[in-house]
């Protein structure tokens, strides 16, 4: 499976390697700096794919005035700048580059931890000010000190390792994170309320989602140790930025390290003071600016288009953040199974018969079928053929179903032989792919045992009578249109036919 992208608009600055890549691949790329919303719109009419960093602004207005957007790319980790649910609902792609910064903003959260323990910083400016406070800038060793990590991703999991080296306790927290995993990595998993009390110091490494906003905040500070340090290399706003200033004025707080700030460049007075607090270490965003990270996250997100579009077998797609099912789905193994399940949704569509406010099946089986979660999604996308005029594709289905009132449920029995079930209303339609050939094997009481081929236009007719498929052909027959294919079983007749037709038999039920 693979995305058609006929050019790309880079529009943050980006290292020059990435547009370097998608050129030498065939893919055009223009570069422009620094657009209004109206000038992006307005670029964007030219190209069906985007690249940007944190500077550009991808909200809903830009989804829904550029129809032949597909992919947006963000040469980073964080997509705070992309509004995801209207980049879904439009089904448009949203890539990132996971592992891109990793170790450029993990090495800066040990810096900064260093720095606050050992005052690195305060000290560094009074030397310059022509002052010796060796008394006053005496710090404390990290050896034996607890640091708590919230968010064991993969640059918690990079902090983790290194600050072991110093002799420092590890303590976690990670919902994801299983206990096995956590004892593998030799950290100690925690609930978030066991570990305010016990923290020397505390880095967080999460997205900034609803449920991380302000996660470090005035009621989670006051269960702290007093002298707790907080480091945040992140996303500006995981940390109540009044709260810790107040912690700090209160000496409750020891000291903090922020890299990043709700507002940026910061203009709040709240921001202002508190990035001028003597116990505060501040940078101006700098977790990926280190040269490799800039290197790697450009190549990344090239490498990551021409995967997407099929120019390149040698790169995978590895940072799709709207629609996880695509990821698994990108294969030339599963290609077959996604337009298996289309075509079943299509069929199961039939049956509605304009009908959106109902429940559809889908299950797989097999052994491994369990893990093609994409085939659930694909089914819808068939069942929405025809009934939504917004682009139709596996990132959308989910969002514009539920949108118009179908509910799909999904699940997998074990079984000899792999195929995908879909029910709707009374009607039991099942297929398989069988060497790359997709099959139908049943339709409710009907079973063709060696499958028919879905090729060609179908037409669907329910024969309870005998003389019910004579007049089915003659009808056809009367109208010159060519029968590629028929198939007569249980109460169905199936024919195949080089064109898309409705042709109606008088008493006799037609999908």
């Amino acid at each position: 499976m693979s995305v058609k992208l006929s050019s790309v608009l880079i529009s943050d600055p980006v290292d020059k390697s990435c547009g370097a890549l998608l050129t030498e691949h065939g893919i055009p790329v223009t570069t422009k700096h620094k657009l209004s919303k109206d000038e992006l719109i307005n670029e964007l009419q030219n190209h069906d794919a985007l690249i940007v960093r944190s500077e550009t602004k991808v909200t809903a207005d830009v989804f829904a005035a550029c129809p032949n957007l597909r992919v947006v790319g963000r040469a980073g980790t964080g997509v705070d700048n992309i509004d995801l649910q209207a980049a879904t609902r439009k089904g448009v792609i949203v890539l990132n580059t996971p592992g891109g910064n990793s170790i450029s903003a993990c090495e800066l959260t040990c810096a900064l931890i260093s720095s606050l323990a050992r005052n690195v910083a305060q000290a560094a400016q009074s030397l310059k000010e022509g002052r010796w406070d060796r008394k006053l800038y005496s710090g404390y060793e990290l050896s034996g000190k607890t640091l708590a990590i919230l968010g064991m991703g993969r640059i918690g999991r990079e902090v983790a390792y290194r600050m072991q080296s110093f002799g420092m306790n590890i303590v976690a927290f990670d919902p994801i994170l299983k206990p096995e995993v956590a004892d593998e990595l030799g950290v100690r998993l925690l609930d978030l309320e066991n570990i305010w009390p016990v923290a020397d110091y505390i880095t967080v490494h999460t997205p900034l989602i609803p449920q991380t906003k302000n996660l470090i905040n005035a009621t989670t500070l006051a269960k702290c140790k007093k002298g707790v340090y907080i480091v945040n290399v992140a996303r500006g706003g995981i940390v109540d930025e009044e709260a810790l200033l107040n912690s700090l004025k209160l000496e409750h707080c020891g000291g903090a390290a922020l890299d990043v700030f709700v507002e940026e460049p910061p203009k709040n007075p709240v921001t202002l003071e508190l990035i001028k607090h003597p116990k505060v270490v501040a940078t101006p965003h700098l977790g990926a600016s280190t040269a490799e990270a800039q290197l790697r996250v450009a190549e990344e997100i090239a490498q990551q288009f021409l995967g997407l579009s099929g120019k390149s077998a040698e790169y995978a797609v590895t940072g799709i953040v709207n629609a996880p099912v695509l990821s698994a789905a990108m294969t030339n193994e599963n290609e077959p199974w996604i337009e298996l399940s289309k075509k079943l949704g299509q069929l199961a569509g039939r049956f509605l018969k304009g009908k959106l406010d109902t429940i559809i099946h889908s299950q797989t089986v097999g052994s491994g079928m369990q893990d093609k979660q994409f085939i659930h999604t694909a089914v819808l996308v068939g069942i929405l053929t025809g009934q939504t005029k917004n682009g139709l594709n596996l990132i959308n289905a989910p969002t514009l179903a539920q949108d118009i009132g179908i509910r799909l449920q999904e699940s997998h029995v074990e079984g000899d032989n792999k195929a995908v079930i879909v029910k709707v209303e009374e009607h039991i339609i099942k297929g398989t792919v069988r060497d790359n050939q997709l099959l139908l094997l049943a339709l409710d009481d009907a079973v063709f045992a060696n499958g028919i081929a879905f090729s060609d236009y179908i037409c669907l007719y329910r024969a309870n009578r005998v003389q019910d498929l004579a007049n089915i052909v003659n009808v056809f027959s009367s109208k010159s249109i060519n029968i590629h294919n028929l198939n007569a079983n249980g109460s169905w007749v199936i024919i195949q036919t080089d064109r898309e037709i409705s042709v109606q038999v008088d008493e006799i039920e037609s999908f």
